[in-house]
């Protein structure tokens, strides 16, 4: 049994332990977090499920004064775990690898830190191998998983040279202040990180990409071109998406109008906090242009990285040293795939 700690208990941290606790072969020791924010306060009131330690000692006579039980510190936690799942802003990862490295411990960071704080940079469908006993880990981006899984889909089957992306992106999470209120669209500077990410990770595709800031908060949407080293025809491509366990194909018809669509569907199911695991893809997105296939996916930013994450312990603890094999277990503790 793997046990594991979550540093960070905030949008991708909660669904990080959420995500631990339904791996039948893992344990999650406990999470960490400085101060007791609204996340902590509802935690608390469902009864305290999860282990809660202190990141720093400043803010502990808050803790205190709310009555919310703490099991000890950062450093004690990290003692007990065999791998930290860092969600922290950017650049708090950093500095807590050093932390990690002194106890001799892996860990795994999200895809807000720079690619040098890690040994490799992991996709669990694209190159899991890579992560096969290694130290430390980092995630790639919320978009730049779910685009990865639709593109190392097709690669695998048919083999593709090239892929042009435009991300939608959403500005801010739900209930994120800081990007302010807006009614405006805002552009990047080409090619996005995303595209250069994607090669990073599978080298042999060449990828660019632009990307639109827009003012919503529910899921990002992105266009995919992408050319084969033979023709992918529409039939081709839907064969293949269909057969993924992390991407779900939906239509128009049956009600999927965009991206909040997915967000209402998933409160409908009952998943928690209106997570999916999964990226959406509209089967009417999916056309042919000229020896070239175009289609659509939606990005649950808040919780897609949740299954790759969980790929990576795997990988890192060497619980399965197949690619197969580790996303298969990853798939079934998480319930992926339910709707075939």
């Amino acid at each position: 049994m793997v046990k594991v700690g979550v540093c960070g208990y905030g949008v991708i941290g909660q669904r990080l332990a959420d995500g631990v606790a339904l791996q039948k072969d893992m344990e999650l020791v406990g999470i960490a977090d400085v101060v007791p924010t609204l996340a902590i306060r509802a935690l608390k009131e469902k009864g305290m499920p999860y282990n809660l330690y202190l990141s720093l000692n400043d803010y502990a006579d808050e803790f205190k004064k709310l009555n919310i039980p703490v099991s000890g510190t950062l450093e004690e936690l990290i003692e007990k775990c065999d791998i930290i799942l860092d969600a922290t802003s950017a650049g708090v990862g950093a500095k807590n690898k050093e932390l990690y490295a002194r106890h001799g411990k892996k860990a795994i960071f999200q895809g807000g830190e720079k690619d040098s704080v890690a040994d490799v940079f992991f996709h669990g469908y694209a190159n899991y191998e890579n992560g096969i006993g290694k130290q430390f880990l980092k995630l790639t981006s919320c978009n730049t998983t779910g685009l990865i899984r639709a593109v190392d889909c097709l690669d695998r089957d048919y083999g593709l040279d090239r892929v042009a992306i435009t991300i939608i992106r959403r500005v801010a999470d739900p209930g994120d202040y800081h990007r302010g209120l807006t009614n405006a669209l805002q552009m990047e500077k080409a090619p996005s990180h995303q595209a250069v990410d994607l090669m990073t990770i599978m080298p042999h595709v060449k990828a660019t990409g632009i990307l639109v800031h827009t003012p919503v908060t529910h899921g990002h949407i992105i266009t995919v071109i992408a050319s084969g080293k033979k023709k992918i025809d529409k039939e081709m491509a839907l064969k293949s998406f269909l057969k993924h366990d992390r991407i779900r194909v939906v239509s128009l018809a049956e009600g999927f109008q965009g991206n909040a669509s997915f967000f209402r569907y998933a409160r409908a199911l009952g998943n928690p906090r209106g997570d999916m695991y999964e990226v959406g893809l509209w089967e009417d997105s999916i056309v042919e242009s000229g020896d070239d296939i175009m289609f659509a996916i939606n990005i649950p930013q808040e919780s897609v990285t949740i299954p790759e994450t969980m790929d990576g312990i795997r990988a890192a603890c060497e619980m399965q040293t197949k690619r197969e094999d580790g996303i298969a277990k990853t798939n079934q503790y998480l319930g992926m795939a339910k709707w075939k």
